[in-house]
């Protein structure tokens, strides 16, 4: 186990000097239902196409905005699944080709380090991953310290953003899909 004064000491982790770590709370059993847990009260299911930045038959794609970091995607089926055990095996199928394209998409921003891809899923119920794309020589950002240190910088400049979300549109569209500006 890394203790405290390991983990404050290592580059990545982005606080320094006295920290106290939280009691855990009790556990909450049963858990609190998540969002969108239906087809009809999710939001996601709701969007339409030219909400997301990229989409194909199967697939959307939706940036986050605001970003602190350009490129920060989210990949989500158009079927209402909550996870890869209610996935249809067709969509097990292409997961992974779906997730080395985006992460081509993302490395071709160009400056980019490393593209780390998440599944959390403790909030909406309609499956997605997380892309977000390292940034070139940003060495304190890697691995999974990369989320927190999103809480902590400054938001991107808009137009900065939605420009990288743009050309990440275009190269998923290279290869079908359409993009949406």
């Amino acid at each position: 186990m890394t203790t405290l004064d390991e983990l404050i000491a290592d580059s990545w982790f982005p606080f320094a000097g006295d920290i106290t770590v939280k009691p855990l709370d009790p556990r909450v059993v049963p858990e609190p239902d998540r969002h969108g847990l239906t087809v009809d009260d999710c939001h996601s299911c709701a969007r339409s196409d030219d909400t997301f930045v990229w989409t194909d038959e199967r697939w959307r794609l939706t940036g986050a905005l605001p970003t602190q970091i350009p490129g920060i995607v989210l990949l989500e089926p158009r079927q209402h699944v909550d996870s890869y055990a209610d996935m249809p095996a067709d969509l097990l199928a292409e997961i992974g080709p779906m997730t080395a394209r985006v992460e081509r998409a993302l490395l071709g921003l160009g400056d980019v380090g490393r593209v780390h891809a998440n599944r959390w899923g403790d909030g909406g119920a309609h499956f997605h991953l997380w892309f977000m794309p390292r940034p070139l020589g940003m060495l304190q950002l890697r691995g999974s310290m990369l989320p927190m240190w999103l809480d902590l910088l400054p938001d991107l400049d808009e137009q900065q953003a939605r420009t990288a979300l743009s050309r990440v549109a275009a190269a998923m569209a290279a290869d079908g899909g359409s993009a949406h500006p």
